[in-house]
């Protein structure tokens, strides 16, 4: 199986049903295998304009309550930033497939790099977290797929995935798993009265339920400094306390986050 496969099927054994991208070397298997397969479990494949408008369609859909996804390279990455920031501020789960290749801009479109790590941590502006996985095998490419989506689920965030050509494009023997044999996490929902739902009041674990749009919790999604019923609030003190919660709930749980081969 090769690396890029195996992501699309570990995206779909984490339960992803919604598909928005733009073909990019060296990642282009992934968005292909995705066509093929996301009609048949009744998910959705959009082919987008361009990578901008391709995550803004995974953040929408994930806020409707789908598992959502894309995948890219270096510079498809880099015009996905701004709206990654508004996933980091709507804490909005998502995951992001960077199959990397060597820049700077076009660059070498089907050469390997790992030229994207600092983009991964620092690519969007203001202070702010995110979760990175790379693999370095076929297998661990199904596995960190799954991982990531666990990942955003589970913490509300965006995760991305980031291998390189080579792993994108290697091809090893590799069987997946059968359904129950890895855990699958889905997000919290709120289960109290619609009318006290705060979307980003959190719970003991650092992470606050998510509803979907279209149930019978009505809430508000701002790009802007926002405060627990998400309405733009620009209180020094509402900043401060919105930019500590994005990072507490990454920072309360990195034992579990953090894989490290050494």
């Amino acid at each position: 199986m090769q690396g890029n496969q195996a992501m699309s099927e570990g995206a779909i054994y984490a339960g992803a049903k919604f598909f928005a991208g733009y073909p990019i070397t060296p990642s282009s298997e992934i968005a292909e295998e995705c066509s093929k397969v996301m009609l048949k479990i009744g998910g959705i494949y959009m082919q987008m304009e361009d990578e901008i408008a391709s995550i803004a369609a995974v953040i929408g859909a994930s806020l409707a309550g789908a598992k959502a996804f894309t995948a890219t390279s270096g510079p498809g990455f880099s015009l996905m930033q701004e709206n990654l920031g508004l996933a980091v501020m709507g804490e909005v789960p998502c995951v992001v497939i960077d199959v990397q290749r060597r820049g700077p801009s076009t660059g070498l479109s089907t050469k390997p790099a790992q030229g994207d790590v600092m983009q991964l941590r620092w690519g969007r502006h203001g202070d702010q977290a995110v979760i990175a996985l790379c693999p370095a095998t076929v297998a661990e490419c199904f596995f960190m797929t799954v991982k990531a989506f666990n990942f955003a689920e589970k913490f509300r965030v965006p995760v991305i995935v980031a291998p390189d050509e080579i792993i994108g494009h290697m091809r090893e023997n590799f069987s997946p798993p059968a359904p129950g044999e890895v855990e699958v996490v889905d997000r919290k929902t709120p289960s109290g009265p619609p009318r006290e739902y705060l979307p980003f009041t959190a719970d003991p674990d650092g992470v606050a339920p998510l509803a979907s749009y279209g149930s019978d919790y009505v809430f508000h999604v701002s790009s802007s400094m926002h405060g627990p019923d998400g309405c733009s609030n620009n209180d020094p003190d509402n900043a401060a306390w919105r930019v500590a919660q994005l990072h507490r709930k990454i920072e309360m749980h990195r034992d579990e986050i953090v894989i490290c081969k050494t």
